[in-house]
């Protein structure tokens, strides 16, 4: 049985401390705090989709709940999955060295021919990620690329207790509306710069830089460990002739 290695905790770096990028990143919207640091955060596209499923299917009854409004089963989720429009709307994706996705945000843009310069925002992240920012910095994600592509109004649909969905929003200087259990961010978005757009693309390209190193970082140990197994199994034989 081939084993599994760890891979050390550098490959798990983000590509700004790989490649010596540590400038902070500008703001998305007009009055927020720049980050301090970047977080790769990737752009995802069909090939991600069972990650995806994956990703949300490890949510807990009560992180589902808050995430879609009502406890979704693993049917529903993967409904869900299956419907993603990737050529319309936006996914975005953090991932950890093992290429498992630890937060994910869909920018999900309207049909309605009378509001197409508006888009809602939902997001998750892994229990074991929580407390690291990555739901802010998913949101300033989104709300630079929704910019960037002509909208003008961003929103949120959290239920109440969703107080972290609803401090992000506020943060960003998003209106929040309360309606007894549900609550209702929109946060209206300045006209895309220069500096947004390339920041943008600045960004994704350290996203899928970042990718590939843990990509192939991931390839690399798997080799490792088939070799180590196979150099085991050549000396238990040798040892079991000589017996």
């Amino acid at each position: 049985m081939t084993e599994t290695r760890e891979l050390p905790e550098s490959i798990e770096s983000n590509t700004d401390e790989l490649l010596g990028l540590t400038a902070p990143r500008p703001s998305t919207v007009d009055g927020a705090k720049p980050s301090q640091s970047l977080v790769p955060i990737r752009s995802l596209g069909v090939n991600h989709r069972e990650r995806i499923a994956e990703h949300l299917l490890d949510l807990s009854e009560h992180d589902r709940y808050l995430r879609f409004g009502y406890v979704a089963n693993d049917e529903q989720v993967r409904r869900y999955v299956d419907k993603l429009d990737f050529a319309r709307d936006e996914v975005f994706g953090i991932y950890n060295r093992k290429l498992e996705l630890l937060a994910v945000a869909h920018l999900a843009y309207s049909t309605d021919a009378q509001c197409d310069a508006c888009a809602e925002f939902g997001v998750s992240v892994a229990e074991s990620a929580r407390g690291r920012g990555y739901g802010g910095r998913l949101f300033d994600r989104a709300a630079m690329h929704a910019r960037n592509d002509g909208v003008s109004l961003m929103f949120i649909h959290a239920l109440t207790e969703n107080t972290a969905m609803l401090k992000i929003a506020r943060k960003a200087g998003a209106t929040v509306e309360r309606d007894g259990a549900e609550s209702e961010a929109y946060l209206r978005l300045p006209p895309a710069t220069l500096d947004t757009r390339l920041t943008e693309l600045v960004e994704e390209q350290i996203a899928q830089t970042d990718y590939r190193i843990k990509s192939q970082a991931k390839h690399f140990w798997g080799f490792l460990a088939g070799l180590q197994a196979l150099r085991r199994d050549v000396q238990d034989a040798t040892r079991n002739t000589g017996s």
